[in-house]
């Protein structure tokens, strides 16, 4: 009997043991908390709507590859976009945007830049807008692409002004959706972070910090079921075994975006430019660490929208009251119907 007794009472503490093994770290406040996919440093383990392409190249001393999605369009007209994305975002994040286009006789071609998402992940490389436009500039030139109509959003509207104010012959419409860079946050008062401190931050963000952020910027404190897959795209990659790589390589990213303004070259644009903006966007780089008297003047992208406008020659505005960040994801039927008014006006 006793020994009877003594075999329940080690099986019962084996299998809370096991329990605890399986729900550790992901157990909290006696409750299973899901931690959701882990994905490899290149987004290993999660698909795009389409086949990645690949294209491999080398560039300061080391062979990347840059990954891209190329859907043909359904009735072609004969143009191409290319759509840049931001700096939390991936060629698949752009999905409704091909379908889109695609329907309406656009080749589109969407790129991982360097740094990003499916993409390579170097331990070290010298970011900059230029060298990402210059990736760009060489991907297109191997597609045998020349002309396209620009499209980037957020990081990537930064990266599309880059590229057009180097190549200025090479881009037939420059569309810029949300674009970040439009103030200096430095010039404004916004503190210098380090590399080693944007590390720091980028390798301890969680599913949750990733939401409530997007939710209140990206989405104008509104929130559907279907946002959730991209901020599990982006945890997934800093759960994973390459976590640290990928947090190393965005912090590198956030230090190009901080130093590297676009708003003192927008009056040097020579391209057909439309301004797309959420006027409910509040994105400021680094003002989680500014003065508050600083934080009030950041991210005012009617104001910042409106000033580009005038700034740029000829450049067209078209913005959205309700809207945030990401207006192409928000609310995808105005968005669309306004972008292709846009490109055909």
């Amino acid at each position: 009997m006793i020994v009877r007794l003594y075999q329940i009472l080690r099986s019962t503490v084996l299998s809370a043991a096991f329990l605890l093994v399986l729900c550790s770290p992901v157990c909290a406040g006696g409750q299973l908390r899901q931690e959701g996919a882990a994905y490899g440093p290149e987004l290993e383990g999660f698909d795009y709507p389409w086949p990645v392409e690949k294209f491999t190249f080398f560039s300061q001393r080391q062979t990347v590859t840059m990954v891209y999605l190329d859907v043909p369009a359904g009735h072609p007209n004969g143009q191409v976009a290319v759509l840049l994305h931001g700096k939390n975002f991936c060629a698949a994040t752009w999905e409704g945007t091909i379908r889109f286009l695609t329907a309406h006789g656009y080749r589109v071609i969407a790129p991982d830049q360097i740094g990003f998402c499916k993409s390579s992940k170097p331990q070290t490389y010298q970011f900059s807008f230029g060298q990402l436009a210059r990736n760009t500039r060489d991907l297109l030139a191997h597609l045998g692409i020349s002309r396209p109509v620009m499209i980037g959003h957020s990081t990537g509207g930064m990266l599309a002004i880059r590229y057009a104010l180097m190549f200025p012959q090479e881009v037939g419409h420059l569309v810029l959706v949300d674009p970040i860079g439009l103030e200096d946050w430095q010039e404004k008062g916004v503190p210098y972070r380090s590399v080693d401190d944007w590390y720091a931050a980028e390798r301890n963000k969680t599913a949750d910090q990733i939401r409530t952020y997007e939710k209140q910027v990206y989405y104008a404190n509104q929130w559907r079921p279907e946002y959730e897959k991209w901020v599990q795209m982006l945890a997934g990659m800093y759960r994973g075994p390459g976590g640290e790589l990928v947090a190393w390589n965005s912090a590198l990213l956030y230090d190009m975006i901080f130093t590297q303004p676009v708003v003192h070259n927008l009056q040097d644009l020579k391209v057909p430019t439309l301004l797309m903006i959420g006027d409910r966007d509040i994105t400021a780089i680094g003002n989680d660490t500014a003065p508050p008297a600083v934080q009030r003047m950041l991210g005012r992208y009617p104001e910042l929208g409106r000033q580009a406008a005038r700034t740029i020659p000829g450049a067209k505005l078209l913005e959205f009251r309700d809207l945030g960040h990401s207006p192409q994801m928000q609310d995808p039927a105005a968005f669309h119907t306004a972008l292709l008014k846009g490109l055909n006006g």
